[in-house]
């Protein structure tokens, strides 16, 4: 389910390789004072019953890449790979990744400082 600032990913079916899941993504733009605008994500949630929550920002000409920052996050905390969260309902992430578009104010072609790719550990 996806409302602007939050994306819900879940399921109710539990299989051998894929395990109950409930998260949770949180979003907002905030003014760093010397790295200007960026995107702060909050991941709260829980993989085959083992809560986590994890935080992260990343520069305004980074900030396309949150999927691939909040996949890694999820299978670190147990969400197998073949089961990513951008799998089942792309739809979803499309919508939040065009309304991060907006709120930044990114365009396609911005061009990318590629210190950021390194600050953002990407």
């Amino acid at each position: 389910m996806f409302e602007p600032g939050h994306l819900h990913r879940g399921n109710q079916i539990v299989s051998d390789d894929r395990p109950l899941f409930s998260i949770d993504l949180y979003y907002e733009v905030r003014q760093d004072p010397v790295e200007g605008a960026m995107l702060h994500m909050r991941m709260v949630g829980e993989v085959a019953g083992k809560a986590f929550e994890e935080e992260f920002e990343l520069h305004r000409d980074t900030a396309f890449n949150f999927a691939s920052v909040a996949t890694r996050l999820a299978q670190k905390h147990g969400l197998p790979a073949n089961h990513s969260m951008i799998m089942r309902g792309h739809e979803e992430f499309d919508q939040m990744f065009e309304h991060i578009r907006s709120i930044l104010g990114a365009h396609s072609g911005d061009p990318v400082d590629l210190d950021h790719l390194e600050k953002d550990g990407l």
